[in-house]
């Protein structure tokens, strides 16, 4: 496919300052809310303004970045696919995983307005993947190997959890929360690499954080003990064949003014 020009040159500087930026941002609105982040649940207003005004912010301020650097194209859709398409059954594991929580969500636990503000965490979707697998990919791949690509956009995502423990989440869990992140990241890479394209990543994400969210809402359920377990499994099975993907693949970043995409 054909897509704009590039009016940056990508560098790994600008990615990792978008990261750093991301992470900015999204931290001091939640904070100036003054709502701990053990409470977003217990209200809409309490979600609405503990996580998801940020998360509107910052989609915004990521629209207007991706586009003033022109990097819309090699942050969405890879130049080549994966050779290997096998490697989707992780992905779309992670994908039952997130349905068998939606089945065990306690429903009438949610209230038409508790339900709205909800919704609006699947913006996580749009904001982390074009931050970690759009724009900080596209920005390793003007100097690394894929193999470091994927490693480092992976584990950055997985370290920006711990910013939570400053929002009043409990250090134990948080590290817990970084290390499933990067089995996450693992399988949403594997996703982007196997249909070319990052939207299916950004929908996964955010329908997996939103499950996950709506799981822990009311009385809880077994089934969701069962969905974390295969989540966990086929995150490790993940990393175990990502390179499978990896493997042979040079997806560096076009040069600047290059305007073709496959």
């Amino acid at each position: 496919m054909t897509a704009p020009s590039l009016r940056v040159q990508p560098r790994v500087w600008i990615g990792l300052v978008i990261w750093v930026g991301y992470i900015v941002v999204v931290f001091a609105i939640q904070k100036s809310t003054g709502i701990p982040y053990d409470t977003w649940g217990d209200s809409a207003g309490n979600l609405f303004f503990g996580a998801g005004l940020s998360l509107i912010v910052a989609t915004i301020l990521l629209a207007i970045t991706t586009s003033l650097l022109g990097w819309w194209g090699p942050a969405i859709h890879e130049a080549h696919r994966s050779r290997h398409t096998w490697p989707i059954f992780v992905p779309i594991l992670v994908a039952v995983a997130a349905v068998l929580n939606l089945a065990g969500t306690d429903w009438s636990a949610y209230s038409s307005a508790f339900l709205g503000a909800s919704l609006v965490l699947l913006l996580v979707g749009f904001t982390e993947e074009i931050v970690h697998r759009g724009l900080l990919l596209t920005a390793l791949r003007s100097r690394f190997a894929e193999v470091w690509v994927w490693l480092l956009s992976s584990a950055l995502f997985a370290v920006m959890h711990f910013v939570n423990v400053l929002l009043g989440a409990p250090f134990a869990g948080t590290v817990s929360q970084v290390g499933t992140a990067f089995l996450m990241g693992t399988a949403l890479y594997i996703l982007r690499r196997v249909t070319g394209s990052l939207i299916w990543a950004m929908v996964l994400h955010g329908v997996w954080d939103f499950s996950v969210f709506a799981a822990g809402v009311g009385t809880p359920s077994g089934v969701s003990v069962i969905a974390n377990l295969l989540y966990l499994l086929v995150g490790i099975v993940g990393v175990a064949i990502v390179w499978v993907v990896i493997r042979g693949v040079d997806e560096r970043t076009p040069a600047l003014g290059s305007a073709s995409l496959q």
